[in-house]
């Protein structure tokens, strides 16, 4: 069956990867996300049911049809009430089949001829991590309507740059985008900045000025970091979201305005809301869609990408030619920690490409912006060569270059010692202290 349905769907056109569990089927989503799932019910080890459980908590917006045979038609059912796309009864009919993949793909992907697609509405997104695909398949979508979205996700992770991506991608993409940071403006200027005022609206009001509601008009406002809006200033977005309207500082008349909202935060919003520091009204205002950016530690396959890219960008800001980095140093940025996500990525790699000296950067460097110990990391054989050889070198500081004293410390004949020191050329004479001071006389004149 397996093989029959993959050679029918790949005639059908699509390209198609088959695997014989639910565990390969969730090991391969790990890899690549595709745009529709399709099991049979019965599956050695997980079934089917299963399957689809754990897939719909990871990826909601994929969808997946269910094969089953009559005696596992009540469980289909109740599938389908919490969120399968369809099941086929066996035997089924292969039009059928290809009529339902449609209708999902029509539904939950965006119909674009990949081969031609424009992908210059996130072209500032680098990225090959299956999360973050879904992520983008999630938003491409929902920028074709006007519905309010809420970005999750912490400081640095890019909320800003998916923002403005779903502004490019979607029907106002030749308006206004407009981004404030809200936790950034002291609480006397926001509601100023943000509805605007009239001229002596208050002691340093000289002229009129428009909020950046009206700025945006027919276009895109993000509202960044909202979780940290002050309580009163949450009341009177409240009041334009619903009527569509502002009024500026000193004005007793309504401006309509036409702006799509998009707010950001990396606060829980739920726990805001239980501690009465964000208005329930306005969360579900603003989470008609909620899109959840994952952290950099969790898309580790794009650091090499996007650490080459920024190279590559900034060599051009500082007039360097630099052609990558050394393995080593890759292996360093892909294996660190980063509390700051993106955003710490590119402060390192600027701090690498400002003090490059070379067209590939070396480990050394990018330790040090990593603020990272240098380790050398040696094999076991070079690693015992070297203590070998500091212990004989110690020994014989010790022991003033006196041979017999220092086989007799090290628990050896002097043969075997005097073959020790040949090994690692040194030479027992050089330690005497006679050796060392003219050395030293020789060093000063």
């Amino acid at each position: 069956m397996l093989r029959l349905l993959s050679m029918r769907l790949t005639s059908a056109g699509y390209r198609v990867t088959a695997v014989a569990s639910a565990e390969s089927a969730l090991n391969q989503l790990e890899l690549s996300l595709p745009q529709l799932v399709l099991s049979d019910v019965q599956l050695p080890g997980k079934d089917g049911l299963a399957l689809f459980d754990i897939v719909r908590a990871r990826h909601p917006a994929l969808p997946v049809i269910l094969l089953t045979a009559h005696g596992t038609i009540p469980d289909a059912v109740e599938a389908t009430s919490r969120g399968v796309f369809s099941y086929l009864t066996k035997p089924f009919d292969g039009k059928a089949l290809l009529d339902k993949i449609s209708q999902a793909l029509a539904l939950t992907a965006p119909q674009v001829d990949e081969e031609h697609a424009d992908e210059s509405w996130r072209s500032e997104i680098v990225s090959r991590s299956p999360r973050m695909a879904e992520v983008l398949a999630e938003a491409r979508m929902i920028a074709q309507s006007d519905a309010s979205v809420l970005l999750r996700g912490d400081s640095g992770a890019g909320k800003e740059l998916l923002a403005r991506a779903i502004h490019r991608a979607s029907p106002r993409a030749r308006k206004p985008f407009v981004a404030v940071n809200c936790g950034a403006i002291p609480e006397n200027l926001l509601e100023s900045e943000l509805f605007g005022h009239m001229k002596g609206a208050f002691t340093d009001a000289h002229a009129n000025h428009k909020g950046l509601f009206q700025q945006a008009d027919g276009g895109t406002l993000l509202l960044d970091e909202i979780g940290d809006m002050p309580p009163a200033l949450q009341v009177k977005l409240l009041r334009v979201l619903q009527e569509r309207a502002v009024r500026p500082l000193g004005s007793s008349a309504s401006i309509p305005v036409d702006v799509r909202i998009i707010s950001a935060t990396h606060r829980d919003l739920d726990v805001a809301m239980r501690n009465n520091q964000f208005r329930e009204d306005l969360y579900y205002r603003l989470n008609v869609v909620t899109l959840t950016l994952p952290t950099l530690g969790d898309r580790r396959e794009d650091i090499p990408l996007l650490a080459n890219y920024f190279l590559h960008k900034l060599g051009q800001k500082y007039g360097k030619r630099l052609s990558g980095f050394a393995p080593e140093a890759l292996k360093a940025l892909t294996s660190a920690q980063w509390p700051g996500n993106v955003r710490q990525l590119y402060n390192v790699v600027e701090q690498v490409c400002a003090l490059s000296t070379t067209p590939l950067v070396p480990l050394a460097l990018v330790q040090r912006a990593l603020r990272t110990p240098s380790v050398e990391v040696l094999s076991y054989a070079d690693a015992k060569t070297k203590f070998e050889r500091d212990y004989l070198v110690g020994l014989l500081k010790l022991t003033d270059g006196n041979v017999a004293d220092a086989a007799r410390l090290a628990d050896r004949n002097r043969t075997e010692f005097y073959r020790l020191l040949q090994k690692h050329a040194l030479t027992a004479g050089h330690f005497k202290a006679d050796s060392v001071a003219e050395g030293a006389s020789g060093v000063a004149e």
